[in-house]
C-alpha cells in the first residue's frame, strides 16, 4: 500500500461562501484540495501540508462551490437565434423539423460548445436532457459524454425520449419520435453502459420521457417502472406554460401536476425542468414527496412562458435548482448569470424580499445537487466533498467597490473566472479552457450549424 502524501492545491487569501448549512463565508480564508477530495476550509492562512503541488494566492477572488445545472438541451446549440418572437408550442412547431436532422457527429459539437459555455462560466456539474434521437442518426448521447468528458465536465445526461407524434395528437413530426418499447430498451441500455453510481462519479445517466404532451401515458409509466427498477433517477418538463396545463386538461382531464402523480411521477428520485405554472396543491404535492425542480428563468423569459413560484417553492422545502434550458431558448448558454435572473425576475413578479443573493447562490450549488441527489458529494465546500470548485475574480473595474463579494457576485456583471476546479483538477484557468482549444470548438460549431441548416432547408 502506497505511503505517498496525495497531491495537495492550497487556495488561500480569498473570501469563500461555503454554502454549507450554516452558510458559513470566511472574509480570508483558505481551502486545502487532497487529489479530487476538500480536506480542509477554514479563516486565515492554509496550513503547512505535505504533498503540495500548487499554492493559489487567491487575493481578490470569492471562492465558491462549482455552480450545478439541473436542465439543458446540448444539441440545441447549433440552433440558436431561431424561431425569435415565438411561444414555447409555436417555437416547438418550427423547430423540431429541423432537430430531426442532428447526428452523432452534429451533436459532438453541439455538446462541446455547450459544456464550453457552462464551464467558462462556473458550472462544474450538469445534466443533460437529450431526448430527440432520429433513425439512422448514430450514437447521439456517446456523442455528447465523449464529448464532455473531453472538456472534463461532471456529467447526468438523460436518456430521454419521445413517443407520441404528430398523427398521436403530439407535436413532433413522426420521424423524430420512437416506438414505446424502442425508447424504454435504449434507456436500459445506455443505463446499463454508463451510469457510474460512485461517490466521485463523473457520469450518471438519468430517464427522462420528454414532456406530458410529446410522450404516451404507458411510456411514462413504464419509465418510472424501469428507473426505479435500476436505481436511477427521473426527470421530464412539467408545468412550463399555461398551453401545456390547457393540453394535460383536454387530454388527460387533470392538470400536470395530478397527471404525473397518477403515473408515478412524484418523488424524491423525480425532478420537473420550469414548473412555472403551479397552484397551492401542486407546490404542497412536490414539498410532500420531496419532488424536485430545476427552474430556467432566462429561458422562460424568452419564450414568454411566466416566472416560476421559486420563492414559495423554497419555503415550501422542495429542492429547487438552477437550470439553463436548451441554447435554443437562451442563447447565452451560460449558467453563472442564471444567477443574477434568478434574483431580479423572482423580485419582479413577488417584490424586493422575494430572495436574497445568498438564497441565488443556494439554488444554483447545493440546491442543483440536491435536484441530481448528489447533495452528499457536491454543492458546498467542506470536508470529504468532492473538489469541484470556483474561483470567481472580484477586483477588477466590473466588481470593485462591491464589499459584499456574493452580492457582487449574484447582483453584479458576469464574474471572470480565475481557476475552476472539477474532481481536483483546473478545467479553466484565467477565462481559458486548459483541456479543448477553445477557437477549434467555435470552428466546428459554425460548420456543424451550417451543416445542420443545409439539411434542414434553411441556409
Amino acid at each position: 500500500m502506497s505511503t505517498e502524501p496525495a497531491q495537495r492545491i492550497v487556495i488561500e487569501n480569498a473570501v469563500i461562501a461555503t454554502v454549507d448549512a450554516d452558510d458559513t463565508e470566511y472574509t480570508s480564508g483558505h481551502v486545502v484540495v487532497a487529489g479530487n477530495r476538500i480536506e480542509s476550509v477554514g479563516a486565515g492562512a492554509a496550513p503547512e501540508v505535505a504533498g503540495t503541488v500548487r499554492r493559489v494566492d487567491a487575493s481578490g477572488h470569492l471562492v465558491t462551490p462549482g455552480l450545478v445545472n439541473t436542465h439543458h438541451h446540448f444539441y440545441q446549440w447549433i440552433t440558436r437565434g431561431l424561431a425569435q418572437n415565438s411561444i414555447l408550442f409555436d417555437w416547438l412547431v418550427e423547430l423540431y423539423p429541423t432537430w430531426a436532422k442532428i447526428d452523432d457527429e452534429l451533436c459532438h459539437a453541439a455538446a462541446q460548445g455547450s459544456a464550453a459555455a457552462l464551464l467558462k462560466s462556473g458550472c462544474t456539474t450538469a445534466m443533460d436532457h437529450a431526448y430527440v434521437f432520429p433513425r439512422d442518426a448514430g450514437d447521439i448521447l456517446g456523442a455528447e459524454i465523449a464529448a464532455v468528458a473531453e472538456l472534463g465536465m461532471r456529467f447526468q445526461p438523460t436518456r430521454g425520449s419521445m413517443d407520441r407524434s404528430r398523427k398521436d395528437g403530439g407535436l413532433p413530426p413522426d420521424n423524430a419520435v420512437e416506438d414505446t418499447d424502442e425508447a424504454l430498451a435504449a434507456t436500459e441500455a445506455a443505463i446499463d453502459r454508463w451510469h457510474d453510481p460512485s461517490f466521485d462519479s463523473m457520469l450518471r445517466i438519468t430517464a427522462a420521457p420528454c414532456s406530458p404532451f410529446s410522450v404516451s401515458t404507458e411510456l411514462m409509466l413504464e419509465a418510472a417502472v424501469l428507473a426505479r427498477r435500476k436505481g436511477v433517477r427521473l426527470h421530464t418538463h412539467g408545468s412550463e406554460t399555461v398551453e401545456e396545463e390547457k393540453f394535460c386538461k383536454e387530454l388527460f382531464g387533470m392538470g400536470p401536476t395530478d397527471y404525473f402523480e397518477s403515473v408515478g411521477w412524484l418523488g424524491d428520485d423525480v425532478w420537473m425542468a420550469h414548473s412555472v405554472h403551479m397552484n397551492d396543491s401542486d407546490v404542497a404535492k412536490f414539498a410532500e414527496t420531496g419532488t424536485g425542480v430545476a427552474t430556467c428563468p432566462s429561458s422562460n423569459a424568452r419564450l414568454a412562458a411566466g416566472v416560476a413560484r421559486v420563492p414559495d417553492l423554497l419555503r415550501a422545502g422542495v429542492p429547487v435548482g438552477l437550470g439553463v434550458d436548451g441554447t435554443a431558448s437562451n442563447e447565452s448558454g451560460e449558467l453563472g448569470t442564471e444567477l443574477r435572473n434568478l434574483l431580479l425576475f423572482s423580485r419582479v413578479k413577488w417584490g424586493a424580499d422575494a430572495l436574497t443573493a445568498r438564497q441565488a447562490l443556494r439554488v444554483g450549488t447545493i440546491g442543483g445537487a440536491r435536484v441530481l441527489g448528489r447533495e452528499a458529494e457536491i454543492g458546498s465546500i467542506e470536508p470529504g466533498k468532492l473538489a469541484d470548485l470556483a474561483l470567481w475574480k472580484m477586483d477588477g473595474v466590473l466588481h470593485a467597490g462591491i464589499a459584499d463579494k456574493v452580492a457582487a457576485l449574484v447582483l453584479g456583471a458576469a464574474a471572470p473566472l480565475s481557476l475552476l476546479l472539477v474532481n481536483g483538477v483546473p478545467v479553466v484557468e484565467d477565462g481559458r479552457l486548459t483541456r479543448v482549444d477553445e477557437e477549434t470548438i467555435a470552428r466546428n460549431v459554425e460548420a456543424a450549424s451550417a451543416t445542420l441548416a443545409r439539411r434542414a432547408g434553411l441556409a
